[in-house]
């Protein structure tokens, strides 16, 4: 599909294996080394089990993401859905407070990067890493999402190297010490588990899983996206699930309680150094600051296709949000505005920037799952056994699992969640006379599918 200069029409030009690097580099596998000290004391020392618990439960919300990205092969995600399938006001409403999750994630990896400069570089003042990797970031996207698809491939081997050289060590110390042992199946599951802990850990691991919502967001740029996009969805969401799982199956036989560690919210930095010494422990901090520019990269490129689609939409203005630039093929004034947006990072921490994300992550999968079930109650489907357990029990599950997280939701998120949430209530009514003219929509049969 060729694109006409101003044409509103991005170009599909991304392949599987890009829109895979792009959803892993976005979930951040490095994540798994940052939350396994607050999740093994939150789960009771059960993180591997507790990954199994929320790999499986997230399982039914990627489904349902691949089952709307067939119908609406678009940029808009869930906007899209939730507008087309339930209402248009509502999908303007979600479309709002999901952006609110895309825009955090880049002021989490500025601030992560922050963190871990600083300590090896305490001179230089803590603003220059976080504006230099954002304006390096957003560099990147304006030259395009291919180039950012294949700089992410590399970003994402090069943790996975790090990740598999962890395990060997790990693993090489287990066998070494002859002080620890594998965990055993019957061990991974006993009979007097707590269920109580266990989906506590569950909660707090559920967020590992963000990245396969955002390849969705690139479903008008990819090449066969009815076919590719849900593919994708389930690949990264499984590799995610594998590679946690295994990290955290050699961590925690190695160190079953984290008690042992100084501090167990930087546990893992502490057992890089055990198994490693010195020269791991510069090679593992390296692999987190790529896996944070990475994440980084993938984030900002996300927030841009939302702001693009509901630009496009006129639901905001589409001069700005909806121009395509004919030379970079990228709606080059979102990412500028994502980037600018980010800079907040220089007056957050990380608790408020983790509260946005948790708002609207827990919006985005709950109206997915609920599409889902909408609109087959819509369509004159047959209501055979197969289509009632794909279309009604799975995404009900799913849902189940997102009210689980809502319920588990700290009051500081819940308070800005629905701060931000009364803001795009006002944007709205302000925007369609009082809710009296419906909010101005693309036809999506007009763009090339």
């Amino acid at each position: 599909m060729d694109v006409k200069e101003n044409s509103g029409q991005l170009r599909r030009q991304l392949k599987l294996i890009h829109v895979i690097a792009i959803g892993i580099a976005y979930m951040s596998p490095f994540a798994v080394f940052d939350t396994f000290g607050i999740a093994s004391d939150a789960s009771g020392g059960y993180v591997p089990a507790s990954y199994l618990v929320v790999f499986t439960a997230i399982l039914f919300t990627a489904l349902s993401y691949g089952k709307l990205v067939k119908m609406f092969p678009i940029s808009g995600s869930v906007y899209t859905y939730t507008r087309k399938i339930m209402n248009p006001y509502i999908g303007v409403l979600v479309g709002w407070v999901t952006f609110i999750a895309y825009l955090a994630l880049p002021m989490i990896n500025a601030l992560l990067a922050n963190i871990y400069l600083s300590s090896g570089f305490p001179n230089i003042p803590e603003a220059v890493w976080v504006i230099g990797l954002i304006a390096v970031i957003t560099i990147f996207n304006i030259f395009g999402v291919k180039i950012t698809a294949s700089i992410n491939i590399l970003l994402v081997i090069f943790q996975f190297l790090v990740g598999t050289i962890f395990i060997y060590l790990n693993i090489r110390t287990i066998n070494s010490d002859g002080a620890h042992q594998f965990i055993t199946l019957q061990s991974l599951f006993p009979a007097n588990m707590e269920m109580s802990p266990l989906l506590a850990g569950a909660a707090l691991l559920a967020l590992s899983f963000i990245g396969f919502d955002a390849i969705t967001t690139l479903s008008e740029e990819t090449i066969n996206p009815r076919k590719n996009i849900p593919k994708a969805i389930l690949i990264v969401a499984t590799i995610g699930g594998v590679f946690f799982f295994t990290v955290t199956y050699f961590m925690q036989s190695l160190f079953p309680d984290v008690s042992v560690f100084q501090d167990i919210e930087g546990a893992s930095p502490e057992i890089a150094y055990i198994i490693g010494g010195n020269f791991f422990l510069s090679l593992f901090i390296s692999g987190a600051l790529v896996s944070v520019f990475a994440s980084g990269l993938a984030a900002q490129l996300s927030a841009s296709r939302l702001l693009f689609a509901m630009g496009r939409d006129k639901v905001i203005p589409k001069s700005f949000f909806g121009y395509v630039s004919p030379k970079q093929n990228t709606p080059i004034l979102n990412i500028i505005l994502v980037g600018i947006l980010a800079l907040s990072a220089l007056f957050l921490d990380l608790e408020t920037a983790t509260s946005l994300i948790n708002f609207g992550a827990f919006t985005a999968f709950s109206f997915v799952n609920l599409c889902v079930i909408i609109s087959f109650l819509k369509t004159k489907q047959p209501r055979t056994a197969v289509n009632i357990i794909s279309n009604i029990i799975a995404p009900c599950l799913g849902l189940i699992f997102i009210i689980y997280l809502w319920i588990n939701l700290d009051l500081f998120s819940i308070i800005i969640g629905l701060i931000w949430t009364g803001l795009g209530i006002i944007y709205l009514a302000f925007t369609t006379n009082l809710f009296k003219s419906p909010p101005p929509e693309i036809k999506f049969e007009e763009l090339d599918m």
